[in-house]
């Protein structure tokens, strides 16, 4: 239940609000400005409702104390006697509302359940504003390889700074997480994260998408629409994909950025608008621009700080992180991933990056009501494709033969110790060798007797 406190140096007062309010709130009261203030500390109250004229301590100054140190706290005025100047410097103060004596019970009712709902919002706002400031923190970001402290490193220098910034890495990285990182430490926290995948709106919408229209400006403008730069002023545009812009869309945002000024679809009126923008990209720009299909201007203009995400496949230290945080967000504290699961998980290459391995990692939650998450439970193409990757590597030339013959061989011993229950005798007759020779080849490549021990 809701707490009111109640502040009026008059019994008689304090008990008539008292039996208003009972029935629906908890009612505390106080017939001092002295009081009040030991009141709101030791009661918290959701709402306050204070006499302006008490002896001693009048309520104007209970206010300027009690608003600073609980914002959140909506307090409404009382008082015999209505002039607009007191009513004017009780709102500069911050109360919330003004009600005159004798109270008018369905008005005073009224004002009091408002001003507990827009307390309730408030809450609600900050609570999600916090919630996203966390998610969005670098320090949130999951990764502690050397890749992921430098991509850290670059956010804390930029995020302050108003520079135009190019993200490019391979689908699935996060790259809009990186960008909403950037945003949510830079001064315009306070204001829009705008985002736009350039490569799902139809190239005859996306001018209108970014700049807005006017009524009338085409056959469906049945109205007047905000664009994307407009909604992101004072704040920051992300334009996913921006190398599926066309040449002309391309011309366009690059005025509306030099200029910091557009002109919506089918209007006549300049708007000036402030926008940080960052952009990201899964294709090489600089290769666009050499057959003509991306603007050289354009790309200066953006690539004003170049940010790279490197592929997970370039940072497997961070898979055992990602992969937990994974299971703890779809399926709860306490499920655990074996370490023949994770050996399979780190071998895998990963095409798909981090939305890949959350997408199996929330299919494995939903398909098993277990613990913990063995082999059995992931996807048989998860191994195949790792073998695969390794062949197709050595044929390459990108790992020497010798190498993959040891990983391969490494892999042979592991999974024979995993069919014999890691009892060596049973490992090495599946091998066809003997234990001695097992247990040398065990020391050679790191494989621990038991998983754990």
């Amino acid at each position: 239940m809701q707490k009111i406190l109640i502040v009026d140096d008059e019994p008689s007062v304090r008990d008539s609000l008292r039996m208003i309010f009972k029935k629906d709130y908890e009612v505390i009261m106080a017939g001092s400005a002295e009081e009040a203030l030991e009141k709101a500390l030791s009661e918290e109250p959701d709402l306050i409702l204070l006499d302006i004229i008490m002896p001693g301590t009048d309520g104007m100054e209970v206010l300027k104390e009690i608003r600073p140190k609980y914002p959140l706290v909506p307090v409404v005025m009382l008082t015999a006697t209505k002039t607009v100047r007191t009513a004017v410097e009780a709102m500069k103060l911050g109360a919330y509302d003004y009600i005159t004596k004798p109270f008018d019970v369905t008005e005073l009712r009224l004002v009091v359940q408002k001003a507990l709902e827009s307390r309730e919002l408030k809450i609600e706002v900050r609570r999600l504003q916090s919630e996203v400031e966390s998610r969005y923190h670098f320090d949130g970001i999951i990764g502690k390889s050397k890749e992921m402290r430098e991509i850290y490193s670059i956010i804390q220098q930029i995020a302050e700074k108003n520079s135009t910034v190019l993200i490019d890495g391979e689908s699935g990285t996060g790259k809009e997480l990186v960008a909403r990182a950037i945003h949510y430490n830079s001064p315009r926290r306070d204001k829009p994260f705008v985002a736009v995948n350039c490569a799902a709106i139809p190239e005859p919408l996306i001018e209108s998408e970014l700049f807005g229209h006017e009524k009338g400006a085409f056959t469906d403008a049945q109205s007047r629409r905000i664009g994307r730069f407009e909604l992101a002023h004072q704040g920051t545009l992300f334009l996913d994909e921006v190398s599926e812009l066309s040449l002309p869309t391309q011309a366009k945002i690059l005025r509306s950025l030099q200029e910091r000024e557009f002109i919506r679809v089918g209007g006549m009126k300049t708007i000036k608008v402030d926008v940080r923008l960052i952009s990201a990209t899964n294709k090489d720009l600089e290769e666009l621009m050499a057959r003509g299909a991306f603007r050289a201007d354009l790309y200066y203009r953006i690539n004003v700080v170049p940010l790279t995400i490197p592929p997970l496949r370039k940072r497997k230290e961070d898979i055992l992180l990602l992969a937990q945080h994974f299971l703890d967000k779809h399926g709860g504290p306490g499920k655990k991933i074996t370490p023949e699961a994770m050996d399979i998980l780190i071998a895998y290459d990963w095409p798909g990056n981090v939305r890949e391995l959350e997408n199996i990692i929330e299919r494995v939650v939903v398909l098993s009501d277990r613990d913990t998450i063995d082999p059995a439970d992931l996807p048989p193409s998860l191994e195949t494709h790792s073998r695969v990757e390794l062949i197709k590597e050595v044929l390459d030339g990108r790992i020497p033969f010798e190498d993959a013959e040891r990983e391969f061989e490494k892999d042979i011993i592991l999974e024979a110790l995993k069919k014999s229950n890691y009892v060596q005798t049973k490992a090495a007759d599946l091998l066809g060798i003997s234990r001695r020779m097992l247990k040398y080849k065990m020391d050679k490549y790191g494989i621990e007797r038991m998983p754990g021990n």
